[in-house]
């Protein structure tokens, strides 16, 4: 078992110590990968023997949906969004790439989410399916660089892993925000807790960027929440009702915590006016500090889902 998986599985919540237990399904099928239209956009379906799915968009390179064996959906996709290749789709695990957010001179989020990905690899064995797509930006508007982009999706019966991967292909080093701005579904955001943040530093952007120390034992949503932790060390936990979810990044210093709340959200016109309620992003980020790659190196960068109930 390895570390953060072994800390999850000790974790402590409400004083009484959880055991982690596999998630089962009776049914069995053979893993497979298929090429699907879903509401007009052209995606891969993945799926496992024991009965996990997941849907990848080719727009935006995007996973729209997650569920584990045995389980419910994990990834919440507005209702609202706009599924026209067009304009971001609201919900999944968007790419924000060159740029997260407005930390920098580009357009807010960035390109990736906005582009076609090309479908690089496809691998399913006994109880995995991997899908990876890719995008090369050097000769692409409407940002172009020497660089190329590869996500990789890996869907195990109860695990989900998005891993991106970026090659500076120039000669120069390559300056860059970015975030796995991950979409989590919950039955009732006030009722949910997310731990392992205490005592982390967090840029809180509801007050213009000011940073503060997070003092309580769990992180509980009653208003709006937009922060930046950073050089988040340990995994995360998120309870929600009787489930429960193990997050974890790797070569992501950051984890970003966002939910709109009722005012911000009534002005999105892709979400319900109650679509607050029901999600909570979690995003792997390296933000706080700009990531810089060499001339001709790689940096890659995994944020792992695992559902423990």
């Amino acid at each position: 078992m390895t570390t953060w998986l072994a800390a999850i599985a000790t974790r402590q919540i409400d004083d009484e110590p959880r055991a982690v237990f596999p998630l089962t399904n009776s049914r069995a099928m053979p893993p497979a990968i298929e090429s699907i239209d879903h509401q007009g956009l052209p995606a891969l379906r993945l799926t496992t023997s024991g009965g996990a799915r997941a849907l990848i968009s080719f727009f935006g390179g995007q996973v729209l949906s997650w569920v584990p064996a045995a389980g419910h959906e994990w990834l919440y996709l507005s209702d609202r969004a706009r599924l026209d290749g067009q304009q971001a789709i609201r919900g999944g695990i968007p790419i924000c790439f060159p740029q997260f957010a407005e930390r920098g001179p580009l357009a807010k989020h960035g390109y990736a989410r906005l582009v076609e990905w090309t479908l690089a690899d496809q691998q399913a064995g006994r109880d995995f399916a991997q899908v990876t797509l890719t995008r090369d930006w050097r000769a692409e508007s409407p940002w172009t660089a020497p660089c190329q982009t590869e996500i990789t999706v890996s869907l195990a019966d109860d695990r989900l892993d998005v891993e991106l991967e970026v090659a500076n292909q120039g000669d120069a080093p390559l300056t860059l925000t970015l975030a796995l701005h991950t979409y989590l579904q919950v039955d009732e955001v006030e009722e949910m807790r997310l731990h392992g943040l205490y005592g982390g530093d967090y840029e809180d952007a509801t007050q213009s960027g000011e940073v503060r120390r997070e003092t309580g034992d769990v992180l509980m949503v009653d208003r709006e929440v937009d922060r930046l932790y950073r050089s988040v060390q340990g995994p995360l936990l998120l309870r929600d009702g009787d489930r429960a979810l193990g997050i974890h990044g790797e070569g992501f210093p950051d984890v970003v915590v966002w939910n709109p709340w009722e005012v911000k959200c009534a002005a999105l016109t892709d979400m319900p006016p109650d679509g607050f309620r029901h999600m909570l992003c979690v995003e792997a980020a390296h933000a706080a500090t700009p990531l810089a790659i060499d001339a001709g190196e790689i940096w890659w960068g995994r944020q792992t889902l695992l559902a423990l109930r």
